[in-house]
């Protein structure tokens, strides 16, 4: 794969700053591949995203290291894969009905351990001043706040709510500031001016487009009146990304005005996929799962001077690739072994990466199924179950740990299902297994996953569930275990 670039083209010599670049990284809650205007949104309207998007790089094949939204964040701010901090998902690995759950789940970790280096702490420690303004949510059991990882100052608010660190909710806010985009962009905007004359990492954390849905009154005005047959709920949801995507103008604006814009790096992406209230087709799945529609992000680099304008690239990229990325233009170093791989040669055009793949892994059951899911987990009642997932090149491997474990392994790949294996380039929807069809392409992917998650010493959910019953009833809900109770309205987590 390679990076394509429109337009003339520009030569670079190299970086020519004085100083270390800024950092600005906005990660965005929820929003979906699909999402965003340059990337073929048919409703939502992002005029501010798609304007950034012709001032630098877009990464077409961008990706979160995880489905949902804790293990993301937890990949991003460690550099690493789920399996080196155990954080698997919200809350719980055995969200959803027990007697469904063929394998015992591997046990998450409630949060981002205190002693776990994260990118904050490098950048502090190379002479950064750090940020973080907006949603933590690893800071749960075995987990630590943001003060304790590495930002000099920490916020979070809803608007006109109190000011928290480490808020796990996802509220709303009032009219004027919706999700509270507004007084979180302020007060980042706050410590760029407070910082302007050192380098700064700001770590920009959205709330939106997260549940529950809140748009200013005029913005859901302007998406009523657009299509009339849209339900509320439609408007709403397009109305909260437009707020997003203003939000993000304000900031842009505040660089501008305090003359850093040509000596900061900002980059803007997403948690996980999209919900199944915005379907992500041609991507099939949605938030929670491990096809595309659950894992690829709109992702863009802006570096005025380095990176070329209306530039894209298709090489696969995923977070744990920002660590060592910040790393690089910091001249830092990170104290640990990290998953990723420094994205300046992509950005620069001075290269290929070293890598041949990307990883995910997910040892535990998620409920909420989607009809764009699995067929057997929809019957089931679940978004993802047991599973690795690598891509190498155009080609993805899903191995399911159920069937991988209890129907025969690698002995009986021709009939169990345990191995899933699309060609992405042809068929970005994940719609033709070719797991049969490609048997020496499928061993090849699947020994290069095996051999990688013995690397980084993988946890793979292997012992059977005792309690696993087809004939039981599953309560209302599809809930069970220490995900739910199987009552009450269940939360997009």
């Amino acid at each position: 794969m390679r990076c394509l670039f429109a337009g003339l083209a520009i030569l670079f010599t190299g970086i020519v700053a004085a100083a270390p670049p800024n950092i600005v990284l906005i990660f965005a809650d929820d929003l979906g591949w699909k999402d965003v205007g340059y990337q073929g949104a048919d409703y939502c309207e992002t005029p501010v995203l798609d304007a950034l998007a012709k001032q630098g790089m877009v990464f077409t094949n961008g990706y979160a290291a995880a489905g949902n939204c804790a293990p993301s964040r937890a990949c991003l701010l460690s550099g690493t894969y789920t399996p080196r901090h155990h954080v698997y998902a919200v809350g719980s690995t055995d969200r959803g009905p027990k007697t469904r759950q063929r394998l015992i789940p591997i046990p998450n970790q409630g949060g981002l351990a205190v002693e776990n280096i994260t990118l904050a702490d490098a950048l502090k420690a190379a002479g950064y001043a750090t940020g973080h303004f907006g949603k933590w949510h690893l800071s749960g059991p075995g987990g630590a706040k943001p003060s304790e990882q590495g930002f000099d100052e920490t916020m979070d608010s809803f608007g006109e709510g109190a000011v928290k660190e480490g808020s796990e909710g996802n509220k709303t806010g009032p009219p004027e500031d919706p999700k509270g985009v507004f007084t979180l962009t302020r007060r980042a905007c706050e410590f760029m001016e407070a910082h302007r004359d050192r380098p700064f990492f700001v770590y920009l954390a959205h709330h939106a487009i997260h549940t529950p849905l809140q748009g200013r009154p005029e913005t859901l005005a302007k998406f009523q009146a657009k299509d009339p047959q849209k339900s509320k709920g439609d408007a709403m949801y397009a109305a909260c990304t437009y707020d997003l995507d203003a939000s993000v103008g304000m900031l842009l604006e505040r660089l501008k005005a305090l003359g850093l814009e040509e000596n900061t790096l900002l980059v803007f992406t997403s948690d996980n996929g999209g919900t199944q209230q915005s379907p992500q087709e041609p991507l099939r799945g949605s938030k929670g799962g491990y096809y595309e529609g659950g894992i690829r992000e709109p992702f863009i680099v802006r570096w005025p001077g380095v990176v070329a304008p209306g530039s894209t690239c298709e090489v696969p990229v995923i977070n744990v690739d920002l660590f060592p990325t910040f790393l690089d233009v910091a001249g830092a170093t990170a104290g640990k072994e990290l998953d990723g791989e420094s994205l300046v040669p992509l950005l620069k055009q001075e290269g290929p990466l070293q890598r041949q793949a990307i990883f995910w892994h997910f040892p535990g059951y998620l409920d909420g199924p989607v009809i764009r899911g699995r067929p057997s987990d929809v019957e089931l009642g679940f978004r993802s179950r047991p599973v690795t997932v690598i891509r190498k090149g155009d080609w993805k491997l899903h191995l399911f740990h159920e069937e991988w474990q209890l129907d025969g392994g690698r002995e009986k790949l021709a009939t169990n299902h345990a191995t899933e294996l699309y060609h992405l380039k042809q068929d970005i929807g994940e719609r033709q297994d070719l797991a049969t069809q490609e048997p020496a392409k499928r061993d090849e992917l699947l020994a290069d996953l095996l051999a990688w998650q013995k690397s980084v010493q993988a946890k793979m959910a292997s012992q059977p569930n005792p309690k696993y019953d087809l004939s039981a009833p599953v309560a209302k809900g599809g809930r069970g275990g220490k995900g739910g109770k199987g009552k009450g309205k269940k939360k997009n987590l």
